[in-house]
Parts: structure tokens; sequence; C-alpha cells
């Protein structure tokens, strides 16, 4: 084995490792926390619409003003709701889980230097 390979296996990350390290596990914990209720929950708004839809058909044809109509303003909903959750990610990201990758980013390359 030459001597260059021995260096990079020597200075290679142990992802395993890291997986399993606390600030891993909490930066996963926390964002788990985040999106999964939130995808359940638009889960639920957007079979609920389907649902609607296909089964109550007089209910959706109801007009609210003019020609608008209930099953207009919820399909105009999900679009809002979709853009609502993804600024609610990206400022709970930003906030919160930015941080925590950075600092296991710079504790690997910190690491990594040393090695």
């Amino acid at each position: 084995m030459s001597e260059s390979t021995d260096a990079r296996t020597t200075s290679a990350v142990d992802y395993l490792q890291v997986q399993e390290s606390p600030p891993f596990r909490t930066l996963r914990k926390d964002h788990r926390s985040f999106v999964f209720p939130l995808a359940v929950l638009f889960l639920v708004w957007y079979f609920a619409y389907v649902l609607l839809a296909a089964f109550a058909p007089a209910f959706m044809a109801q007009r609210v003003w003019g020609d608008i109509t209930v099953g207009l303003l919820l399909g105009l909903g999900q679009f809002v709701t979709t853009f609502a959750i993804t600024m609610g990610y990206v400022a709970f990201a930003n906030r919160r889980l930015d941080p925590q990758s950075a600092g296991i980013r710079e504790t690997l390359e910190n690491a990594e230097a040393g090695a």
C-alpha cells in the first residue's frame, strides 16, 4: 500500500460514528419534529380536499361570491398552505437546523485537518 493511500485512509471521516453522535441525533430529532407533523397535517388537508371534491360536489359548488365557489377557495388554499409551510420550514431551518449542521461540519473539518 502506498503512503498516499494510507494518508487517505487515516483522514477519512467515519460517517457512521458521526450519525450516532449526540449533535447529529439532536439535528435529526429537531428536523423530524418539524417535518413529520407538518407533512401529516398537510396530507390530511390535501386528502380532505380531494374527498370533498369527490363525495361532496354540492358543497364544493356552493357560491361564496359571484363565480367564486367553496371548492375554488379550498383549492387556492392548497397553494397558500404549500407556500406557508415552505416559508415556515425555511425560517425554522435558518434558525435551528443550519447552526447545528454548521457546528457538526466545523467539528468534522477540524477533526479532518488535525488528522
